[in-house]
């Protein structure tokens, strides 16, 4: 692999992102990353050998751009960019609710656009990053996008008019899953559980659970069904579930997450 990618504001996730490049056979040299601070870019280079450059440095040199800043700051960082960005290099954009026309009119003509949404498994290589092509990017950009991002977790393709629905079910969809577990241990706790005994049972049944659905094939009512059984614990459970509205609040829920990524957008583009 002899492209150079920069990782333009590298925090947690585009430092996960460099490990799980370098794992997959990356050469940290041709790995650029730019810092707020000289510190955390000696950081980065001391961890994983890779090269600390300015923001301008790295449109000069850079093969593909992986622009991780958060979404207030990404127009300052294109106005930076722009000037010194050669038309023919893939910008990939992890900046929720934003989409790639924002990036295709701020820079020069042409120029590939991918939109990537990952989430924050990606720190233990779990990610699942939703992968949506711009104007001018084609199915090579797109199949490098996914050799980056599938250093780090699964891929799947989707139009980008489905982007902010897998931010609200995918991209946001940890923290749901850390809520639950958060409830359920609070639920151990009044049944008379030690908490660490309480999480140790609810992490390893998720883990289960996750692990069933992702290699059965099963569809996951099926599932649920294959534990409840006539009478029992379970459906007692579950009755509770439904007359609470847990069903429609997690709809709800969603619903709101893609609302306001579209809201992150239409703050970007006006």
């Amino acid at each position: 692999m002899t492209q150079k990618v920069a990782v333009l504001g590298t925090g947690k996730i585009g430092e996960a992102l460099l490990s799980g490049m370098i794992r997959a056979g990356w050469n940290p040299a041709d790995l650029l990353v730019t810092t707020r601070r000289r510190e955390r870019a000696d950081e980065l280079h001391a961890r994983h050998g890779v090269t600390p450059v300015t923001n301008t440095e790295a449109a000069k040199t850079a093969d593909t751009l992986i622009l991780t800043v958060k979404p207030q700051d990404m127009g300052t960082l294109l106005d930076e960019l722009a000037p010194h960005l050669p038309a023919d290099r893939l910008v990939i954009s992890g900046a929720a609710g934003i989409p790639t026309a924002y990036f295709e009119e701020r820079l020069a003509a042409a120029t590939p656009v991918v939109r990537v949404m990952t989430n924050t498994p990606a720190l233990v290589d779990e990610a699942m990053s939703v992968i949506s092509a711009g104007t001018h990017a084609t199915a090579a950009h797109l199949a490098h996008a996914e050799e980056i991002f599938g250093a780090v977790g699964k891929t799947l393709r989707v139009p980008e008019s489905q982007q902010d629905a897998c931010t609200a079910l995918s991209g946001s969809g940890p923290a749901y899953f850390f809520y639950l577990v958060e409830a359920m241990t609070d639920a151990g706790i009044l049944l008379g559980l030690p908490r660490d005994k309480a999480h140790e049972l609810i992490v390893q049944s998720a883990i289960g659970a996750a692990t069933m659905l992702r290699d059965s094939g099963e569809h996951p009512v099926k599932l649920r069904e294959n534990v409840t059984s006539p009478a029992g614990t379970t459906i007692s459970a579950i009755r509770e579930l439904e007359s609470h509205g847990v069903r429609a609040a997690l709809i709800a829920a969603l619903e709101a997450a893609r609302d306001r990524s579209r809201e992150l957008a239409s703050g970007t583009t006006g």
